[in-house]
C-alpha cells in the first residue's frame, strides 16, 4: 500500500521538470531587458528602436506557438519539446554577436542584426507553453487540472522574477551583457538534457509510473479516448476559444509591459542603477508567484463546490480583470516610487490569478487528440501582444511619457474583462455528432 502511494505522485514530478524547463524558458527571454541600456548605448538605440528590438522577438514567438502545437500533436510533446529547447539555447548563445552580424551582413544595421536573431528566438520558444498544455492534458486528472496548470504556469511568475537576479548578477559578475547571453545558453542546453531523460508524452509510456497511478490518471479525465483531431478552422468557429484568446491577450500583453519596459521605466524614472535594479525588478513579481498558484485552487474549489464552469471560468476571470485593470489606471496618480511600484505589484499579482484559466478553457473544450494545436492557435493569437506590447509602450514612452504606457495597459485589461464573459466552458466540441448530420444531409 505504501508503495502504491509512492507511486502515485509521480506525476508531480513531471508538473515540477515542466515548471522548471518553462522557467528556463521565461528567464532566457527575458534577459535581454537587462541589457537594454547597455545594447541601446553601444549601438545607439532611442525608446522607439529599443521598442523595436525587444518586439521582434513576438513576431517569432507567435509563429512559434502555433506550429508547435500543431506538430505536438502529430509528432509527440517530448520530441517537439527538444527540438525546441536546443535551438532556443543556441540561439540565446548566438544573441551576443546579433548587433555585430547586423553591422556586418545587414548593410551596417545592428537593429536588423537583432531582428533576425529575435524572431528565431521567439520561434524557437513559442511552442513551450502549448507543449506544456498538451502535457498536463495528458498527465493530470480533470480535478487536479487546475492545480496542475498553477504549477506550469507559475514559471512565467518565477521566470521573471528571478530573471532580475540572474541576469543582473551575471551581468554584474562578468561585466559584459554578451557573456550573460552566452552563460545563459548553455545552462539551458544542460537542462534539456535532463528533460530528456525524464520527460515521457504519456503516463502509459513512462516505466516508473504504476498501473494504479495510470489508473488514477486516467479514471480522473472526463475523455477516456483520443478520438479524431478537429481541424484548426473549427478554433474559429467557436466563441468561447475566440474570445479566451482575447482574454489571454490581456495577460500576455501585461507581462510582456512589465517584463521588456518593467526594468528600463524603474531605471529612467527613479533611476535605479544595476547594484539597486536586481531586487527592485523583483518586487512587482512577487505577489504573482503566490497568485498564479492561488488562481488554480480557487478555480478548482469554485468547480467542485458549484459543479459551474461559468462560475470557475467567466465570473472568476471578469472580475479579476476588472480589479487588475483599475490598478494600472491608478498608477499614474500615485505620488511616490513605492506607491507606483505597489500598484503594479497588486496588478500583476491579480493578471496571475486567472492565468490557469485561459488554458484550463481550452482543456475544457476541445477534445484531448487537439488540444495542442488549439493551445497553440490560443498562444498564437494572444502573442499578439508580445508584438504590439513593446512596440506601443516605447512609442508611448518617447511621445506621451510612460504614464501613458500604462494608461494603455488598464484598457487592454478592460477589453479582455469583457471577452471573457462571453464565454460557454460547458459546451465541449462534438466533432462526431458535426460530421454525422454532414453526411446525413449529403445523403
Amino acid at each position: 500500500m505504501n508503495a502504491t502511494l509512492t507511486v502515485s505522485r509521480y506525476r508531480y514530478r513531471i508538473f515540477a521538470m515542466l515548471f522548471f524547463i518553462a522557467l528556463i524558458n521565461y528567464i532566457d527571454r527575458g534577459a535581454l531587458s537587462f541589457a537594454a541600456n547597455a545594447i541601446s548605448t553601444e549601438y545607439q538605440l532611442s525608446k522607439v528602436q529599443l521598442g523595436a528590438v525587444l518586439s521582434y522577438f513576438g513576431f517569432g514567438y507567435l509563429l512559434g506557438s502555433l506550429c508547435g502545437g500543431f506538430l505536438a500533436d502529430r509528432l509527440g510533446t517530448r520530441r517537439v519539446w527538444l527540438m525546441a529547447g536546443v535551438a532556443w539555447s543556441l540561439l540565446e548563445v548566438a544573441t551576443a554577436w546579433a548587433g555585430d552580424v547586423g553591422l556586418a551582413l545587414f548593410g551596417g544595421s545592428a537593429i536588423m542584426g537583432f531582428a533576425v536573431m529575435r524572431v528565431l528566438f521567439g520561434l524557437a520558444e513559442g511552442p513551450a507553453y502549448a507543449l506544456m498544455n498538451k502535457a498536463i492534458a495528458h498527465w493530470s486528472p480533470d480535478h487536479e487540472r487546475g492545480t496542475a496548470l498553477g504549477i506550469g504556469l507559475l514559471s512565467t511568475q518565477v521566470g521573471a522574477l528571478l530573471t532580475a537576479p540572474v541576469a543582473v548578477g551575471l551581468l554584474l559578475l562578468t561585466d559584459d551583457w554578451r557573456s550573460m547571453f552566452i552563460l545563459l545558453g548553455c545552462f539551458s542546453l544542460i537542462a534539456m538534457v535532463i528533460f530528456a531523460r525524464v520527460f515521457t508524452d504519456t503516463p502509459e509510456q513512462h516505466p516508473k509510473v504504476s498501473p494504479q497511478e495510470r489508473m488514477v490518471i486516467s479514471c480522473g479525465q472526463a475523455e477516456k479516448a483520443s478520438g479524431p483531431r478537429l481541424p484548426w478552422w473549427r478554433f474559429f468557429s467557436n466563441r468561447t476559444l475566440v474570445c479566451n484568446a482575447l482574454g489571454y491577450f490581456s495577460f500576455l500583453y501585461i507581462t510582456f509591459t512589465l517584463v521588456s519596459w518593467g526594468p528600463k521605466y524603474l531605471q529612467d524614472s527613479f533611476h535605479y542603477d544595476l547594484h539597486s535594479l536586481w531586487y527592485v525588478a523583483m518586487i512587482p513579481w512577487s505577489g504573482a508567484c503566490v497568485t498564479v498558484l492561488l488562481g488554480g485552487r480557487i478555480a478548482d474549489a469554485l468547480l467542485k463546490r458549484f459543479n459551474n464552469l461559468r462560475l470557475a471560468r467567466n465570473v472568476f476571470a471578469a472580475v479579476t480583470l476588472l480589479m487588475t485593470a483599475l490598478c494600472f489606471m491608478a498608477i499614474p496618480w500615485m505620488p511616490s516610487p513605492a506607491t507606483i511600484i505597489l500598484m503594479m505589484t497588486l496588478g500583476n499579482a491579480l493578471n496571475a490569478l486567472v492565468n490557469n484559466v485561459y488554458w484550463s478553457v481550452v482543456i475544457d473544450v476541445t477534445p484531448k487528440s487537439t488540444v495542442g494545436t488549439y493551445s497553440g492557435i490560443t498562444l498564437a493569437i494572444a502573442n499578439l501582444a508580445s508584438i504590439t506590447s513593446p512596440l506601443l509602450s516605447g512609442w508611448l514612452a518617447q511621445h506621451y511619457g510612460y504614464n501613458a504606457m500604462f494608461s494603455a495597459t488598464a484598457a487592454v485589461a478592460f477589453i479582455s474583462m469583457l471577452a471573457m464573459t462571453l464565454l460557454q466552458p460547458e459546451k465541449k466540441l462534438q466533432p462526431e455528432v458535426r460530421f454525422a448530420t454532414r453526411q446525413e444531409g449529403a445523403i
